[in-house]
């Protein structure tokens, strides 16, 4: 009976979100081809940003790395994504989220062409090229608050979420990387992948806009008194867990299938794939269901999920089919928590939404490059992934207890601004 009331429950979320996105109030509410731009722009952009990992088995065979390079080469880009943030979103705030998105799109195309043209052959250029490709994951602090300056408080879940989907970009590179590189080589992929990232920045110049209700410049200053606010530690950690938990898991999975259980790059591309989709997909669900129910009791609910398929994987599941089902679940969790944090983000710096995307994408990224160099160092240390694994499932727990410790401070003190009374906490 609770199965099937919980599925129901979904089904009617499900309904709930296609009718929203047909709603015409939704549609009007905010420039809906902007929305399209920021989703194509990060879409394209995460693709990029973990290249690497569905390329990680060929290169790491190529170039002969121990389990520990392996899991730097593909933490690296989202470590330099991580820190990149920050100053995407400073540039975002200075030259507005539009012209910073074209000058870093610019900036992603010429590395990967001067890549494709060196043809890299050490390790070292390929940590190289993990930099380069870190400034196509800071494309979060351009597109989130591209979309979220449009749309009102109750309408900022889903847009993020919408928004935020593009993340699903890991799934393009997961599904066509392995094949293209074993058809053409590794290193020419890197060029072919400069192709899209092209064909969307035309798209984004046409399409994108930046709003009427952009804020006004910010100061060092004003990250200062962001940094010095309790709420927005929190809320990095919340998505240090979520995001980090998601990017880091998408940036390994490949060698993590191909170690652990044999598969061919092809075939671990395909997996990884159905575990990327799960938790893009999930994204904007977990937006909705944050409207719709409160962010804080969503984030409790994916995060208890999350840790409990953490602690299922880590006990080294003998066959690769009982793995990629955990995984899928787990994966879809973290999704939906990344949807859920963007709920709460605008609903407390409504106004710095630009400075907190790029701190709370930041520490999104290093808890993603924390994830991936774990696993790397656990399975050269201990002969297990486990250890990794499980590290990060105490991390999940730690921010269910958060939740907990904030929940009630937060409900109090949030609702006082009288813009915010149509949004839950």
């Amino acid at each position: 009976m609770a199965v099937r009331n919980q599925t129901s429950g979904l089904a009617a979320l499900g309904a709930d979100l296609m009718s929203l996105l047909m709603n015409r109030a939704f549609l009007k509410a905010g420039h809906l081809p902007t929305l399209v731009a920021s989703f194509l722009y990060f879409d394209v952009s995460f693709m990029v940003w973990v290249l690497l990992g569905p390329l990680g088995v060929l290169i790491a065979k190529d170039l002969h790395l121990d389990p520990g390079q392996k899991g730097l080469m593909v933490a690296t880009p989202v470590l330099a994504g991580a820190v990149l943030r920050i100053v995407n979103g400073i540039l975002a705030d200075q030259l507005k989220p539009r012209l910073t998105g074209i000058i870093m799109q610019i900036v992603v195309i010429l590395g990967l062409l001067t890549a494709w043209l060196i043809d890299i052959d050490s390790f070292n250029q390929v940590l190289a090229l993990g930099l380069v490709l870190g400034v196509a994951g800071a494309s979060f602090a351009v597109a989130l608050p591209l979309a979220s300056y449009w749309y009102p408080p109750h309408y900022q879940g889903i847009a993020l979420g919408i928004a935020g989907a593009g993340n699903s970009g890991t799934v393009l590179a997961s599904l066509f990387a392995p094949t293209l590189a074993v058809l053409f080589g590794w290193r020419n992929v890197l060029g072919l992948a400069a192709l899209p990232l092209a064909v969307v920045l035309v798209l984004f110049i046409i399409l994108a806009r930046n709003s009427p209700n952009c804020p006004p410049r910010k100061s060092l200053a004003d990250y200062r008194r962001i940094l010095g606010t309790g709420d927005a530690w929190w809320l990095m950690f919340f998505y240090a867990v979520s995001f980090g938990g998601f990017v880091g898991l998408s940036s390994f999975l490949p060698i993590y299938f191909n170690d652990q259980y044999g598969l061919p790059p092809i075939s671990a591309g395909y997996l990884t794939a159905g575990c990327v989709f799960a938790g893009s997909l999930a994204r904007p669900f977990g937006g909705a269901l944050a409207d719709r129910m409160g962010g804080l009791r969503t984030l409790s609910g994916v995060y208890a999920i999350a840790a409990l398929a953490l602690v299922v994987v880590s006990r080294d599941l003998p066959t690769v089919i009982p793995a990629f089902a955990v995984l899928i679940i787990g994966m879809a969790a973290l999704g939906m928590g990344n949807g859920a944090v963007f709920q709460l983000v605008p609903q407390r710096f409504g106004r710095e939404v630009g400075i907190m995307t790029g701190l709370v994408g930041m520490t999104g990224g290093i808890g993603g490059f924390y994830l991936a160099a774990s696993l790397g160092y656990a399975k050269q240390l201990t002969g297990s992934y486990s250890a990794g694994f499980l590290i990060f499932a105490v991390l999940a727990l730690l921010g269910l207890a958060g939740i907990v410790g904030v929940r009630s401070r937060w409900r109090r003190t949030w609702r006082g601004a009288a813009a915010l009374t149509s949004a839950r906490i």
